[in-house]
Parts: structure tokens; C-alpha cells; sequence
């Protein structure tokens, strides 16, 4: 009596159970660094967006900014000087693709910092910028500066 014999065997699919765990062992760092990454450039992405506004801002009042609030949605009414609505909300609010930012007057203008809401999970670098438009980085967990490396 020779029967066909019909599936697979236990050993079978523990190898292939095997062999998928070690590809997602492979993947799922290289995942989260892609990650990390398309949330930095995004960051960067926002505060260029951030200089565009206050350049609107400027031309529109006369004087930087001196909070994102100012450069967001007015809270009612028509766009004025406490609520241009020159950003999205969720930007002015200050949070947004896995970064803080924050915008604080300078004697000379105004000064942009983004940081990581969760280091090592949301983003590896911190982000400074200033009305000079160049963006500065920090590799770690101190925040960015004036005197941080220039992005080029």
C-alpha cells in the first residue's frame, strides 16, 4: 500500500518559521534606520518651512515671529500677528514627524531648534537654525547650537 503522502511536515515548516524570524532579525533594525532617517529629513523639511513663514511674517508685520503660535493658524477670526496662518497647525503646536521645535526671538532675529521627541528612537539628531537659513545638526542627545557643524 503506497499512499501519497499530502502538507508538510512538522520539521518543515519549523524550518521555514526559522528562516523567516532571521530575515525580520535582519530587516527590522535596517527598518527603524530608515525610519529615524525619513523623520530627520522631515524635520529639516519644517524648519525650512518655518524660515519661509517668518520671511511672510516679516514682510507682513515688520518683525520676526517669536513663537510658532504666531506663525500658525489664528485660535479665530481672520490671520493677524498673534495667528498669521503661515504653517499647519500640528507645527505650530510644536510637534510633528518625531520632533519638538520651538522658535525663540534672538537680538538679531529669531532662532529655531527641533529635537527628537524620543533620542535613538524618533531621531539621532538635533537641529538649530537662525535667520541666516543655515541649518545645523548634533549627533547625540545634546541638543544642536550656533556652533554646531553646518548641514551643507
Amino acid at each position: 500500500m503506497n499512499r501519497r503522502r499530502r502538507g508538510f511536515s512538522l520539521i518543515e515548516l519549523l524550518i521555514v518559521i526559522a528562516i523567516i524570524l532571521i530575515i525580520a532579525a535582519i530587516a527590522v533594525p535596517k527598518l527603524d534606520k530608515a525610519r529615524m532617517h525619513s523623520q530627520e529629513t522631515a524635520a529639516i523639511a519644517q524648519i525650512r518651512t518655518i524660515h519661509t513663514a517668518q520671511t511672510q511674517y516679516f514682510s507682513q508685520f515688520g518683525r520676526y515671529a517669536t513663537t510658532l503660535a504666531e506663525l500658525g493658524p489664528p485660535t479665530s477670526g481672520q490671520p493677524g500677528p498673534a495667528g498669521a496662518d503661515l504653517i499647519p497647525g500640528d507645527l505650530a503646536l510644536g510637534s510633528k514627524t518625531g520632533y519638538r521645535f520651538t522658535v525663540q526671538a534672538t537680538p538679531t532675529g529669531y532662532a529655531v531648534t527641533a529635537n527628537p521627541e524620543v533620542y535613538n528612537s524618533t531621531g539621532r539628531r538635533s537641529f538649530y537654525s537662525d535667520q541666516s537659513l543655515v541649518v545645523r545638526e548634533n549627533w547625540g542627545s545634546e541638543p544642536a547650537s550656533p556652533n554646531s557643524k553646518e548641514i551643507k
